[in-house]
């Protein structure tokens, strides 16, 4: 990953004795540099129009149901570090605009289920194909072996600060 040039986290010193080890320091300044990556990439997902001017959940949401089928909202927003109520304004805005529709659950009452209209698919099929033409002009320098690890150790962390929430 690239470096900004400057340490992000540095440790913390009583003295001459760092309060932190070198793997902490090296983790956090992983973690802020994947915040700043993430700013970075949602400029972008707006500038290119994969992120509608009311957020960036919209693609995740949408690629979800293309992946999983349909799914309850508390479901949905279960995968999401976010709320079932955010989740639930998304579902009825992307309803509204005919992306998605509510169905019925055969296994729950009063819980429907959110599923991908032909509209919604569409549009989740030609975000994806904008998202992976960007993708493909990026880290050129990079071996597909060093992302995939890059995005494995990022998931790592990711399940860690999950299992901490």
């Amino acid at each position: 990953m690239a470096s900004t040039g400057h340490r992000t986290g540095a440790a913390p010193r009583t003295g001459n004795t760092p309060i932190v080890d070198s793997k902490a320091e090296a983790i956090t300044e992983l973690m802020l540099e994947v915040a700043q990556c993430f700013f970075r990439i949602r400029a972008l997902g707006q500038k290119t129009g994969l992120i509608t001017s009311w957020g960036g959940g919209a693609f995740g949401f949408i690629r979800s149901l293309a992946l999983l089928g349909p799914l309850t909202v508390p479901q949905i927003a279960h995968m999401r570090p976010t709320s079932r109520q955010r989740m639930q304004r998304l579902a009825d805005e992307l309803a509204a605009e005919g992306l998605v529709e509510f169905i019925e659950n055969p296994k729950h009452r009063r819980s429907k289920l959110v599923r991908l209209t032909r509209k919604g698919d569409a549009r989740y099929r030609q975000m994806n194909a904008r998202l992976l033409a960007i993708a493909s002009t990026m880290g050129v320098a990079l071996s597909e072996t060093d992302i995939r690890k890059a995005a494995n150790i990022v998931r790592q962390l990711s399940d860690d600060v999950k299992a901490r929430s």
